[in-house]
């Protein structure tokens, strides 16, 4: 082999090696891959070929989004709040078919909040001692379980509606 032909075999591995390590990672970007799967995943073969239901299809699923997606629903222009809206690079590349990580990536270069998303790590209600939680997170356990506590005004009023709570969203494992 010639120099100039192992040279250029040598580039050519050294550029795919340099692709795959600055493709995005789900890790890095979780709330956009997690939204967008979910999203694609309720997508008919009829929808996914045509951008403009695409958007649509994404307006209404935004409309029952919370937290995270719901924010994430904001930065693309889901919801009737948002200032600006970058819908079609999202869904332009759904209707190619492009893969959940060339979507995301497409959405950092437009935005890059968006993959400064994270989800909030989760409670272990099974381990977890609900006296040393803050109120802040015994809220949003009631939150999460769409239950409320009109009646909460110490921190042991929100404990024990947790405790009565808890069978109906705990699972225990024998």
């Amino acid at each position: 082999m010639s120099k100039l032909a192992l040279f250029s075999v040598f580039f050519l591995l050294a550029c795919f090696a340099v692709d795959d390590s600055l493709q995005l990672k789900e890790a890095d970007c979780e709330v956009c891959f997690s939204v967008i799967n979910r999203f694609a995943a309720g997508l008919t073969s009829d929808e996914k070929k045509d951008p403009k239901k695409i958007e649509d299809k994404f307006r209404k699923f935004c409309k029952t989004a919370k937290g995270k997606d719901s924010r994430f629903c904001y930065y693309l222009g889901g919801v009737e709040e948002s200032a600006t809206g970058i819908l079609s690079e999202m869904s332009k590349p759904l209707s190619w078919s492009s893969p959940t990580d060339k979507v995301c990536e497409k959405l950092k270069k437009k935005d890059n909040q968006i993959c400064d998303l994270r989800y909030e790590k989760s409670i272990d209600l099974k381990t977890v001692d609900l006296k040393k939680l803050k109120v802040r997170d015994l809220k949003k356990i009631l939150s999460d379980w769409d239950e409320s506590c009109d009646d909460c005004i110490e921190k042991a009023d929100f404990i024990k509606r947790i405790e009565q709570l808890k069978p109906k969203y705990v699972k225990q494992e024998l």
